[in-house]
């Protein structure tokens, strides 16, 4: 039992797992932000584009009782697009953000064979002439 709940910890403190609680909690909160910037200033524009067409009210009843209310879809895919980039944009800000701090804590990269070698040989030849 104590090493399970080692290996949760391990996973739950793992970097994946937190990036990903936090995208889902940034992902609700934003939600409310990008449902009213649809209805209330992206459809309105579109709706004007196209005529005041309202997509929320576009319609088909094949059937008397049946009412398929695809504009409702529409906007939900708008919402959806918007979203996406959105939170695109935002990731990429973090991890802009991230990159410098993560770049001056790295090791600088070995050099290349080839200089290893020339430092060999040159240590090689300062031997000789010793």
């Amino acid at each position: 039992m104590k090493q399970m709940w080692e290996e949760f910890k391990t996973f739950a403190v793992k970097g994946n797992a937190l990036d990903l609680a936090i995208g889902v909690i940034i992902g609700a909160a934003f939600s409310p932000i990008v449902s009213t910037l649809v209805e209330n200033v992206m459809m309105p524009i579109i709706g004007y584009i196209t005529a005041g067409v309202d997509f929320s009210s576009l319609a088909v009843t094949p059937v008397e009782s049946v009412e398929i209310k695809y504009g409702l879809f529409l906007n939900a895919i708008v919402q959806f697009l918007i979203t996406a980039v959105a939170l695109f944009f935002l990731i990429k800000g973090i991890n802009m953000m991230r990159k410098p701090a993560a770049e001056a804590d790295a090791a600088p990269p070995p050099p290349p064979p080839s200089e290893v070698y020339l430092k060999e040989i040159r240590d090689a030849l300062v031997k000789q002439t010793s």
